[in-house]
């Protein structure tokens, strides 16, 4: 690759003397290496004189090939290069629905404004993803719902969860009393992406925790 740069470099000069001085190399050095380019693919692809240097026909059609290429690899290499200096890319996050409006979405959405070369791209579900080879840059989750390997930190006070219903529900059923009564009761399940099971709905007693596997 650096061969093939310092022979584009050298065609487009017309001169090893200034391309030598573009890549920071001697002109003997820079001579050498277009040698042995040449060498290497048995065939010549300049014409050197006294005063001039140009490439073959053949040197001319490898310029035609690569010598684009190399310009699109530099520029995109500048602009990665650019982003050094301020925010800018793809981030993407994998995150339940409800963490996504009520928590991300109100703090991310002032960065957005702030910082137009951002772009964020979510992936809402239920369901538990690996971040590394689904290639996230982050997961958001309740706190236990984290694989023990993975490095977490919160980013929002302690979440209470609580079971509730409608005004119009309990004029119609009596309120339950503890965990157990949901049984008897018309409720909402959720079905766990991962798992392929129903959500048990967990409660936290003064005896510890319980789960009650709830209909409806």
């Amino acid at each position: 690759m650096n061969d093939l740069k310092a022979f584009i470099t050298v065609a487009r000069e017309g001169s090893f003397t200034r391309a030598a001085a573009l890549l920071g190399v001697t002109q003997p050095a820079l001579s050498q290496t277009i040698t042995a380019l040449e060498n290497r693919m048995e065939i010549r692809l300049l014409t050197r004189t006294t005063r001039n240097v140009s490439p073959t026909a053949a040197g001319e059609r490898l310029i035609q090939a690569i010598g684009n290429r190399f310009d699109e690899i530099e520029a995109e290499l500048d602009m990665l290069t650019a982003m050094r200096d301020k925010p800018a890319g793809t981030v993407r996050i994998t995150c339940g629905p409800h963490i996504l409006s009520s928590l991300l979405m109100p703090k991310l959405t002032p960065l957005l404004a702030a910082y137009p070369d951002i772009r964020l791209e979510f992936d809402a579900n239920h369901g538990l993803r690996n971040i590394v080879a689904d290639r996230f840059d982050a997961g958001v989750r309740m706190g236990d719902t984290i694989d023990k390997d993975m490095v977490a930190m919160p980013i929002s006070p302690p979440l209470r969860m609580a079971a509730v219903a409608t005004p119009d529900y309990f004029r119609r059923h009596a309120a339950p009393q503890v965990p157990q009564d949901l049984l008897h009761h018309n409720c909402i399940n959720m079905r766990q992406a991962t798992a392929g099971g129903l959500y048990v709905w967990e409660f936290d007693g003064e005896e510890g925790p319980l789960n009650v596997r709830v209909d409806g």
